[in-house]
């Protein structure tokens, strides 16, 4: 494989990993909709959103984590776009649910309204243009420090998948050790109990003379 190729199978790779997912959906007022997304600890979570046309409608959009704490709230908007971005303290789920609801009395309270929403995290929130305009980079220079980034996110994956390796090895040796002991304690009621029968059939037999 030449460095021509190579280059090739660097800037697909960059392109799988930093694919972003696009979710699209309907919101119908006072029903909200709300998607859960995964991310690790430290990394850096934006999104964007937009809403089509509701007249007299007004929107929300709340991100909050496993344990219920608002990461980003913006409630009672009318605008039709918006952006959003936290950073996770611990690897979690987090949840991003939007509603729409009637201005006042007299709106559409049962219109439908179509809602893009863009996620991005780790790698993909990165907006590598503007990184590139502040520190005067060259494109090439650019996307190297794209791929530099990209290898280090492997390497942090791959170094979360050892860890969870280590975790689940630790945890098949706990519970082995617990199984044997078990088994163990098993084997020596069981002995014990035997034992105590042959014992007892032995004076229940010589009570009834049947054996010396």
């Amino acid at each position: 494989m030449g460095c021509a190729e190579c280059i090739c199978v660097f800037f697909l790779c960059l392109t799988v990993f930093t694919e972003i997912n696009a979710l699209r959906f309907l919101v119908r007022p006072g029903r909200p909709v709300c998607v859960k997304e995964e991310a690790a600890k430290g990394v850096v979570v934006t999104g964007d959103y937009s809403f089509t046309e509701g007249p007299a409608q007004l929107s929300n959009i709340i991100v909050t984590d496993f344990q219920n704490h608002i990461l980003f709230k913006r409630q009672d908007f009318t605008d039709l776009t918006g952006k959003f971005a936290f950073t996770t303290d611990k690897s979690d789920l987090f949840e991003i649910c939007v509603s729409t609801k009637p201005q006042h009395s007299g709106a559409q309270a049962g219109m439908l309204r179509e809602v893009e929403l863009n996620i991005r995290h780790g790698l993909e929130a990165k907006d590598y243009e503007q990184i590139a305009k502040a520190e005067h980079l060259l494109p090439v220079e650019m996307e190297l420090r794209r791929l530099e980034d990209l290898g280090e996110s492997l390497l942090q994956d791959f170094a979360a998948v050892n860890l969870y390796e280590e975790d689940i090895r630790n945890t098949n040796e706990s519970t082995n050790s617990r199984v044997l002991y078990l088994t163990l304690f098993s084997v020596s009621c069981l002995l014990l109990l035997a034992s105590w029968q042959v014992l007892y059939l032995r004076r229940f037999f010589r009570a009834k003379k049947l054996i010396d």
